[in-house]
């Protein structure tokens, strides 16, 4: 009989960046290989902020895809309304977790009458989703599986989002009674496991993220592909791609770009969407900037090429963050054997794993001069052995197929 694989959480396919790819990839990938797999969501909104076209119209109330795969594998995705604000605040995220808890929690009702699940994996933010597989396992004995993309409390906490210490200590008390309960925990670095582990008093399994090395794969000659961009063949190119959020500290980017404000062919783009674009575009204006380009998320068929591209990728995070999230841009930016620039402190998770292999350029998160330092270090010298060790990396630890069958087999046995 096949297995029966529940997944929980609000991002998913087709979100392009972000937990939503890989939680998409990871039941995908699931499906392939012949288990039946039932996700609750909702309708796609990450990075926009927004739920996208063709789903706007039904986003107000449930709906069901289902699809069959040559391996005898099924895939039915029920997409549950959610409110999306537009300008994301710590208020308005507590509402919008809270309203994907209250209607993932009735279609999770309704799918307690059907056949029972051999697991269930709750994805992580938001941390309280992990109600949800614990009622699971509770009413029908599933294997709850509690997979932690993004330590969210520390976050909002270190970010000052969340203020009151005693709404803090809530939180922890919620998640550490899930951590207690869960069969199985996982997170995708090993700075984050140690933090869980230390909390749950229990082990925590390293899931990475990983990256498609068929998609994502270095080009050497980079002239043709700046023009195929709209550039020219002898610029310089700075790039930062992913999600705008507050995390980052991604001013840090324009203030740099400012320094080199007499250097014409040194082009700094910034890729991809997010709250925090609009501030940035209207300091980047205050600043009166002609080196800089913000451009759109690239299409998925176009954006080895554009990764490629660049002759510097930014990996910006703020000093509080280096342990709480892995930066997925990360992996893609190793794939296709690029130079990655990254501000995370000593100690640091993030730290360790890229001085450990050699993987990329580090520098003191929140410097302004570091980074600065750091971009004139790395546009000035040969690189070559950090980007040989990055595509290396890749091959051998962020490879799709190695890190799902290791999940596979963590999951269900």
């Amino acid at each position: 009989m096949k297995k029966r694989i529940l997944l929980i959480g609000y991002n998913f396919y087709p979100e392009p960046t972000g937990i939503g790819k890989y939680s998409g990839e990871m039941i995908y990938w699931l499906a392939r290989q012949g288990y039946d797999c039932t996700v609750i969501t909702t309708y796609p909104y990450y990075p926009y902020w927004q739920v996208q076209e063709p789903y706007a119209r039904n986003r107000f109330w449930y709906t069901t895809e289902n699809e069959q795969f040559a391996s005898g594998g099924q895939l039915r995705i029920c997409r549950c309304p959610m409110y999306v604000p537009t300008q994301p605040s710590g208020l308005k995220r507590i509402l919008l977790d809270f309203s994907f808890l209250v209607s993932a929690g009735g279609k999770l009702l309704h799918l307690l009458l059907g056949s029972k699940y051999d697991a269930v994996v709750v994805v992580a933010p938001s941390f309280q989703f992990g109600l949800l597989g614990v009622l699971y396992q509770k009413l029908r004995n599933g294997r709850f599986f509690y997979h932690i993309q993004d330590l969210q409390i520390e976050a909002a906490r270190d970010l000052q989002m969340i203020k009151s210490k005693k709404v803090i200590e809530l939180l922890l008390k919620t998640e550490g009674y899930i951590l207690k309960q869960a069969d199985v925990i996982s997170s995708i670095s090993e700075g984050m496991v140690g933090r869980i582990q230390a909390k749950a008093q229990k082990p925590v399994v390293l899931f990475p993220n990983w990256t498609d090395l068929t998609l994502f794969y270095p080009i050497a000659d980079k002239a043709p592909l700046k023009m195929e961009f709209g550039f020219s063949s002898t610029d310089r190119i700075v790039l930062y791609s992913g999600a705008m959020g507050e995390k980052q500290g991604l001013d840090a980017i324009l203030y740099a770009a400012q320094e080199y404000r007499q250097q014409p062919h040194l082009k700094f783009i910034i890729c991809g969407s997010g709250p925090y674009k609009a501030t940035l575009e209207a300091l980047a204006h205050s600043l009166a900037l002609t080196n800089v380009v913000f451009l759109p998320l690239q299409a998925p068929e176009k954006l080895n090429h554009f990764l490629n591209m660049a002759d510097v990728h930014l990996v910006i995070q703020k000093a509080t963050a280096s342990d709480l999230v892995m930066p997925s841009k990360l992996t893609t930016i190793l794939a296709v054997g690029g130079l990655a620039l990254i501000t995370a402190n000593e100690g640091s998770g993030l730290h360790n794993l890229v001085q450990q292999h050699g993987i990329g350029l580090l520098v003191e998160a929140e410097s302004q001069s570091a980074l600065s330092q750091g971009l004139q270090r790395a546009l000035a010298q040969d690189n070559r052995a950090v980007t040989t060790k990055a595509r290396k990396y890749a091959d051998q630890y962020l490879s799709l197929e190695c890190i799902m069958a290791t999940f596979e087999e963590a999951l269900l046995h």
